[in-house]
């Protein structure tokens, strides 16, 4: 019983849910431990090393035991993961369809059955780049790189990123639960009527959530100074990754850079995506934050039609003038589908710009 027991459970939240059932769902989870992270936009992570005796019950126990009352009380399915750390319980959850879990248990055989079979990309923090380079020493699964000398794969990645990777592989990771309040974050999602094959619609929807977000960001004088996305695939599985902005901005250019750029680290080919969400992160109020100066004179141009199209929605909606790249082949998702936070508006009468 002295040994760590993490949680991370991934609620499947309903389109248009009430912003207050997370915190009712937060309550619930409370009950059993007061050690409890959330995760924006629909996830969280608990602590459960102390609950276990007081509950007399095992993790996949007291994990089937949440899931119930979830269901049960607001009619919320969820997928978990239990292992000994944070690590391999989010790697476990991502893997767990709703209304089932995943258990690792706390012995080097149950680890190392979970994890050496499992793409590298799917270890935290391994991206496009760095599978690319591993794969061409041959090197496909976290078995693999568990196998190979920690300086070989800092020759290959980097000493900080070798070392790290290198932890990750042997299942290691030290990184607590944080009950603490996180830095104040918005995010938007859109699901797609069916699941979605092509690339150019996945980032037509980043391109709209972008936007979403930039303009409320500078509705609301906040500058936001991390981007995380998260992508849900038809399989009920899901990818999350996060990276931290050049400069914290409120700029919908930068903010669907970054997004691209997130999403492209990802490496999806032919992947049958069912929703997509993007959360800014770590906001702070917008006359803290510094703007990098530069000497290119067309850097101003999407900030002043950003202006444009601000004073537009603020008179007559959000969805009257949008990004020309969403008005292609057909008009840009609504509302009702990708800001969980606004009013759903009227699809009629927009303008591109």
């Amino acid at each position: 019983m002295g040994q760590q027991t993490v949680l991370h459970i991934r609620f499947d939240l309903p389109p248009g849910h009430d912003p207050a059932l997370l915190e009712r769902l937060r309550r619930l989870l409370e009950d059993f431990t007061p050690c409890v992270q959330m995760l924006e936009p629909d996830s969280a992570v608990l602590d459960l090393t102390g609950s276990l005796r007081f509950w007399q019950r095992d993790a996949r126990g007291i994990t089937e035991l949440i899931q119930l009352r979830a269901l049960a009380l607001y009619g919320v399915r969820s997928g978990a993961g239990a292992a000994p750390n944070r690590m391999l319980a989010a790697m476990a959850c991502a893997l767990t369809p709703p209304g089932r879990r995943t258990v690792i248990d706390d012995s080097p055989e149950a680890i190392t059955a979970f994890l050496r079979p499992r793409p590298v990309r799917q270890l935290p923090g391994v991206g496009a780049k760095a599978a690319a380079t591993l794969a061409e020493y041959g090197l496909h699964t976290v078995g693999d790189v568990a196998d190979v000398p920690q300086l070989t794969l800092q020759r290959l990645l980097g000493a900080r990123a070798g070392r790290t990777l290198h932890e990750r592989a042997q299942g290691r990771d030290t990184t607590i639960v944080d009950p603490t309040p996180t830095p104040a974050s918005i995010s938007t999602e859109h699901r797609f009527a069916r699941d979605e094959l092509d690339p150019a619609q996945h980032r037509r929807a980043l391109l709209a959530l972008a936007d979403d977000l930039g303009a409320r960001l500078r509705g609301s004088g906040q500058v936001a100074t991390g981007l995380t996305c998260t992508v849900h695939y038809a399989d009920s599985s899901a990818t999350r990754r996060s990276r931290t902005l050049p400069e914290a901005t409120l700029r919908t250019v930068l903010l669907a850079r970054t997004a691209y750029a997130v999403y492209d680290s990802l490496g999806l080919q032919r992947a049958r995506v069912r929703s997509i969400a993007l959360r800014a992160d770590a906001l702070q109020p917008a006359d803290r934050a510094t703007r990098q100066l530069t000497l290119d004179a067309s850097d101003d141009k999407p900030l002043e039609i950003e202006a444009v199209a601000d004073r537009a929605r603020a008179r007559y909606g959000h969805q009257v003038i949008y990004p020309a790249a969403l008005a292609i082949s057909s008009p840009p998702p609504s509302a009702r589908q990708w800001n969980r936070g606004g009013r759903p508006e009227d699809a009629h009468g927009r303008r591109a710009t």
